[in-house]
């Protein structure tokens, strides 16, 4: 990752105008920032919460609140709790996520 054309700022994520995404089951809101190249983004995941499709977008997730297993394609599965993340190249390995409690993550991509 590259980072450029990106003066010092602050962000007030509360002031970021969330959009909604819609899972095979419940929704995730995303807050997000596009910094030249880069995406920045603070998710909330609804309690129930799955993705679908499966992603092979590159991201670095940190776990802020509640709970996010992380399924691979090849059936392996991971679990992030708060202050925990997982990294993930873009191509390299594809995933999909759910979460019955609902989860907060800081991602960025």
């Amino acid at each position: 990752m590259e980072m450029k054309n990106i003066p010092f700022g602050i962000t007030d994520w509360s002031e970021i105008t969330p959009t909604e995404h819609k899972g095979e089951t419940g929704t995730a809101l995303w807050h997000t920032q596009q910094f030249d190249t880069i995406r920045v983004r603070m998710v909330e995941y609804s309690a129930g919460y799955l993705a679908d499709h499966w992603c092979s977008k590159g991201h670095i997730l940190f776990c802020i609140a509640g709970e996010l297993h992380t399924e691979l394609a090849d059936g392996r599965t991971f679990i992030l709790t708060p202050g925990t993340s997982y990294q993930v190249a873009d191509q390299a390995e594809a995933h999909r996520s759910y979460t019955s409690t609902g989860a907060k993550l800081f991602i960025v991509d």
